[in-house]
């Protein structure tokens, strides 16, 4: 079966989300890339968090054994909360919780490099993973023939949480859909989608990117790649990181985030393969360091022995689940303390 003939079922395999909630190089951007309008910005993630800690959890005894928190959320946005949707205020609410408990946001790649050097010591890292590129989560307004990020978009609500909280920083993963169905195509394709527009993708993309947040593979569609045979499954991961580099000339993608949580068929696809263009012969390879399963709550550290990073665990921001997590690290005292 051809890419072409399956790509038009694209519609009917993503709704808003990726994941199901009963399911268990060139020139590389550094973690801390910014732009100038970043570099103007107070950076506090140093000494002066300090003064500010929350009085609730203080400095606590290191523990690098200690699992981490890898939150996943989709649409960000509407008017009451779903599988797949947590609205702004919601949002708004666990970045307050995940701040007082004394979590510092790091990526994907921060972790499987053990650089917590954005946590303070005594507290600990949490990684936000943000699949699907809604447009809920990153959305442009256009005022006066000037861009802007709209303070009500996911990233939006991000940028207003860091000017008021000392030491949140830039720090987040993205795990990205290039030609997806409903305005799932790096944020937006079309102005029916949230009023954005297709000549803003790559800008969105590019700007992620310089800012310190991590881009990740999620495959061209939202393919179920259980259902397809190697060769769809390595197109649609590969295609998309052709994609990504389009909009990032160079960019190291290092991680991936399985579509449901499903893993393909012959399961080390999900990390490594290639595709060959048949217009061009020319051989496009990916290789990734880590693999985000959908459930299975917070992750093992990465100094765990056990420690697998093919099949990093993640808590979906669903219902009072992201609460109950951090509470539940703190009573069985197991969360990962730099």
């Amino acid at each position: 079966m051809s890419f072409r003939l399956i790509a038009g079922l694209a519609a009917a395999l993503i709704t808003a989300a990726c994941s199901r909630h009963d399911a268990a190089s060139a020139t590389t951007f550094s973690a801390g890339g910014s732009t100038a309008a970043a570099a103007s910005r107070v950076d506090s993630a140093g000494g002066a968090v300090a003064a500010t800690r929350d009085t609730a959890h203080g400095t606590l005894p290191s523990n690098h054994l200690g699992r981490i928190p890898v939150l996943e959320y989709h649409v960000i946005g509407g008017t009451a909360n779903a599988l797949y949707t947590r609205t702004a205020a919601s949002f708004k609410a666990d970045l307050e919780d995940v701040y007082a408990h004394g979590y510092r946001p790091i990526t994907v790649a921060q972790l499987l490099d053990k650089d917590f050097s954005d946590v303070p010591a005594g507290m600990s890292p949490v990684v936000f993973v943000f699949d699907d590129a809604s447009p809920e989560q990153f959305r442009y307004v256009q005022q006066n023939g000037a861009l802007t990020i709209d303070p009500t978009s996911g990233v939006g609500i991000w940028e207003d949480f860091m000017k008021s909280h000392p030491g949140w920083k830039n720090r987040g993963t993205f795990c990205l859909l290039s030609g997806a169905a409903a305005g799932h195509n790096f944020f937006g394709d079309s102005p029916k989608f949230e009023g954005q527009q297709n000549a803003w993708r790559f800008q969105k993309v590019k700007w992620l990117a310089a800012q310190g947040f991590e881009l990740c593979d999620h495959t061209v569609w939202h393919a179920r790649l259980d259902k397809f045979s190697d060769a769809i499954v390595q197109e649609q991961i590969a295609r998309n990181q052709m994609a990504i580099d389009s909009a990032v000339p160079g960019y190291k993608i290092r991680t991936m985030a399985l579509p449901y949580g499903i893993w393909p068929k012959n399961r080390p696809l999900a990390w490594q393969g290639s595709w060959t263009d048949p217009k061009t012969g020319q051989v496009h390879a990916y290789h990734f360091d880590a693999v985000l399963e959908v459930a299975g709550g917070p992750t093992l550290s990465p100094f765990d022995p056990k420690f697998n990073p093919h099949s990093i665990t993640r808590v979906q921001a669903v219902g009072n689940d992201i609460h109950t997590a951090l509470d539940r690290l703190d009573k069985t005292k197991t969360r990962f303390v730099k």
